[in-house]
């Protein structure tokens, strides 16, 4: 099975077997190859109940068609990333439904140098090959050719990519839950912590793909309020947690409270310019990219830093191709995705760790202290969804009733005053659409929040 609408924006997710299954991945390896003609692949997969037969079934059609692949087993995202980049590998995919409940499965597609494959950027393509591949495939699916595939272990050039970016003797011994959500994230993280002084408080750390605890996908309230409580619990300096596939990370503080992306994007992002320059730049203003949704905590930060704060839509191929076009040292998404320059202009959700415990380590305090100021100056509603009938019409009622704002149309509708501003955009798979707002003061965000909710979701048929 493959349906036409498993072919997301910026990957290929749906429900197992009836929107993807193993014959549906074959075709998408026999597609590639021939939309690509590559002459080596790589090919993970996460820890998914039927991760592992959907990825044979990928290694065959991607095999039967001439290409050499690579197995790299079960890893976490960006181990896939970092394996296709290190060895100028021509394509690599990850068999992976990220941070969706247990029935679904998926792909994220990457070319050369690891650049994302999304729908305008030949993700459109491989699915109209990979749907008439589909259509023809005989009852019998052939066999991989045992000489086109050859196992490889990434973990060890994984590691070195990851240390070069902190000093491990500027770690301060302090305790830490880690939440894997029974994902990627406890596999990816185990070595690292038994070379750190941490007392590593380790909570769902077996790979699952059933997720009996909660599913991989803190965003969500209901799926991180198991950790807020294990860090207020244990008196613990911060926590973290993961997606399935940790390719995003979110923090808690040693107060218990869950610090929003835009603010973890700020603290990286200025350290990795003091970083820069402490190492001898040449004067000049690295980029740092945030998307549109980021408060200003993350524009002021970046330029007091030396930086230059450049927007870009939401999403990580356009996060991604941004930050290739401004050779920039570091980006960030509300979402938990952060990207790294140094790291092949890709998303990690290991990298941020090891980064935050430098920075609460060398400021000599903790992570709440280090988000007092931005706490204390920006006032973020969250992300809020609305569940509305027409949703470009909302949008230009929206623009009509803010007519004397400054009006963005990079991604959704930006309105920006001098005391607030906020964001709508439109959900990529539902009648959705998403308001993420701030303010200057806590009051002002909430009486604004109340009001676009109530704009946003006003008529006969809009709901919640």
């Amino acid at each position: 099975m493959l349906e036409h609408h498993a072919f997301k924006a910026y990957d290929v997710r749906g429900t197992h077997p009836d929107e993807i299954d193993e014959r549906g991945m074959f075709a998408i390896g026999r597609a590639l190859a021939d939309e690509l003609e590559p002459e080596s692949v790589a090919v993970g997969h996460d820890m998914r109940t039927m991760a592992r037969s959907c990825a044979d079934a990928l290694v065959a059609g991607l095999a039967e068609a001439g290409v050499q692949v690579l197995d790299i087993g079960m890893v976490g995202t960006e181990v896939l990333y970092s394996t296709v980049g290190d060895l100028g590998l021509d394509a690599g995919i990850q068999v992976t439904a990220s941070h969706n409940p247990a029935g679904y499965i998926g792909a994220k597609v990457v070319r050369r140098r690891a650049i994302p494959m999304g729908l305008d950027s030949g993700l459109a393509r491989l699915r109209d090959r990979a749907l008439a591949i589909h259509g023809q495939l005989p009852a019998d699916l052939p066999a991989a050719p045992a000489d086109r595939v050859a196992p490889h272990d990434p973990w060890p050039a994984y590691g070195e990519a990851l240390a070069r970016f902190i000093d491990p003797d500027t770690i301060a011994p302090m305790t830490v839950v880690f939440d894997a959500a029974n994902g990627m994230g406890g596999r990816m993280v185990e070595s690292l912590l038994e070379a750190l002084p941490i007392t590593a408080i380790r909570c769902n750390f077996e790979p699952d793909g059933t997720f009996p605890n909660h599913e991989p996908n803190p965003l969500l309230p209901e799926n991180r309020q198991f950790i807020l409580d294990q860090v207020a619990a244990s008196g613990a300096d911060l926590g973290v947690a993961w997606d399935g596939d940790a390719d995003r990370c979110f923090f808690i503080d040693d107060t218990g409270e869950f610090v929003p992306g835009d603010f973890t994007t700020a603290l990286i992002g200025r350290h990795l310019l003091e970083r820069h320059a402490a190492h001898g730049s040449d004067g000049d203003r690295p980029a740092v990219i945030h998307d549109v949704r980021a408060s200003w905590a993350v524009a002021d930060t970046i330029e007091a830093a030396g930086g230059r704060a450049v927007a870009s839509r939401v999403g990580h191929a356009f996060i991604k191709h941004r930050m290739r076009e401004e050779d920039a040292i570091f980006g960030g998404e509300v979402s938990g995705h952060y990207y790294f320059r140094d790291f092949h202009f890709v998303d990690s959700g290991i990298i941020p760790v090891l980064v935050m415990l430098q920075l609460v380590s060398e400021a000599g305090g903790s992570l709440s202290a280090l988000l007092a100021d931005l706490r204390s100056r920006y006032h973020l509603s969250g992300e809020i969804n609305s569940r509305v009938d027409d949703v470009p019409l909302k949008l230009q009622q929206l623009k009509e009733r803010y007519a004397d704002a400054r009006i963005s149309h990079v991604d959704g509708v930006s309105i920006e005053y001098e005391d607030w501003r906020c964001n709508i955009r439109a959900s990529n798979t539902e009648p959705l659409l998403r308001l993420n707002l701030e303010a200057r003061s806590q009051e002002l965000m909430e009486s604004r929040r109340d009001e676009l909710l109530e704009l946003i979701r006003s008529g006969s048929r809009a709901r919640l």
